[in-house]
């Protein structure tokens, strides 16, 4: 495979299982298209052109030439100086590594993260959030977001890749959407009746079987094992953490509980307040199961898969 190939397949994974249905997307990209269109000859120069076919700014080739083959990859969920020296040296041992892909993002990626968090409004319209509300609850996280990334040092894994001539991308909300529509599934299918319930449907999974090995496994921060699960949200795309403002009105939508990859002290709060359930499955187990899904594509496909950097390799082919 080309790099430019599995760029565009990570894309068309995660636009197939976005959580907005892909007729949303789509739509969202002909608006996207009419912005551009209008904008000035100034405005064009400075736009990211890969948004008009890529709804994930968070994901993108950000080091090396897109025509270049692929046999090899080196993956992992946080990519870097490090991890880039490491893909280095194994070409020095006579493993050359073609392409390293991190799931967290790095570069222009990073420093986009806040645009794709709007996914979420329409992931809390789904679960019974009026729009409007939805949009209003996301509008000061997303600003928060931001402006906590601008100080940020983000090319500096892939200024070392640059120097050693490795190529360089990132899969985030490409792959977050797949674990996210992986686990609704799931609970959609199963119907768990119980926290303790979905705990051992999370654990027939094997990276979260694994995660138990290492102290990282699913566990219940609001809640218990017998408690009563209601309606399952899994909440695990759009860039990051959401606003705490949105809990009360989950609740008054009928949520009982969360499934999410882990939450910040105030949101955890803010849920029980509301008496919603919460479950933290696992950041890397989590990040692992949505990574591994398309990982399994490229691995059908012919390329070698070397894991690192906290990412759980297990493999669904049949």
């Amino acid at each position: 495979m080309k790099i430019r190939e599995i760029y565009e397949l990570a894309v068309a994974k995660g636009m197939q299982n976005d959580p907005r249905g892909l007729e949303a997307v789509q739509k969202f990209l002909a608006r996207e298209k009419e912005k551009y269109e209008k904008m000035k000859d100034e405005e064009k120069e400075e736009y990211d052109v890969e948004r008009l076919v890529n709804p994930y700014d968070d994901t993108r080739i950000l080091v090396g030439d897109p025509e270049k083959e692929v046999s090899r990859v080196l993956v992992g969920i946080d990519m870097e100086v490090g991890e880039v020296l490491l893909a280095d040296r194994l070409g020095e041992k006579g493993q050359p590594v073609d392409l390293i892909i991190s799931h967290h993002p790095e570069g222009k990626a990073m420093a986009s993260l806040h645009q794709v968090m709007h996914l979420q409004e329409d992931v809390l319209a789904r679960f019974g959030v009026p729009i409007n509300i939805a949009e209003g609850i996301m509008s000061s996280r997303i600003a928060e977001v931001r402006r906590g990334i601008l100080p940020l040092n983000h090319n500096r894994a892939l200024d070392a890749a640059r120097i050693l001539g490795l190529a360089f991308m990132s899969v985030h909300t490409a792959a977050d959407n797949l674990v996210t529509s992986f686990l609704q599934k799931l609970m959609d299918e199963k119907q768990p009746e119980t926290l303790g319930d979905i705990l051992k449907l999370l654990k027939e999974q094997p990276e979260y079987r694994e995660a138990v090995k290492y102290k990282a496994g699913p566990t219940i921060v609001v809640g218990s094992r017998e408690r009563r699960a209601g309606k399952i949200m899994v909440d695990m795309t759009g860039g990051t953490s959401g606003s705490e403002d949105a809990y009360a009105r989950l609740a008054q939508a009928g949520v009982g509980t969360l499934l999410v990859m882990h939450i910040g002290e105030k949101h955890r709060k803010e849920a029980e307040k509301n008496h919603i359930n919460v479950i933290i499955a696992g950041h890397m187990a989590s990040d692992s199961l949505g990574m591994n899904l398309f990982l399994d594509e490229l691995e059908a496909r012919g390329v070698e898969i070397i894991p690192c950097a906290g990412l759980l390799r297990a493999s669904r082919r049949s």
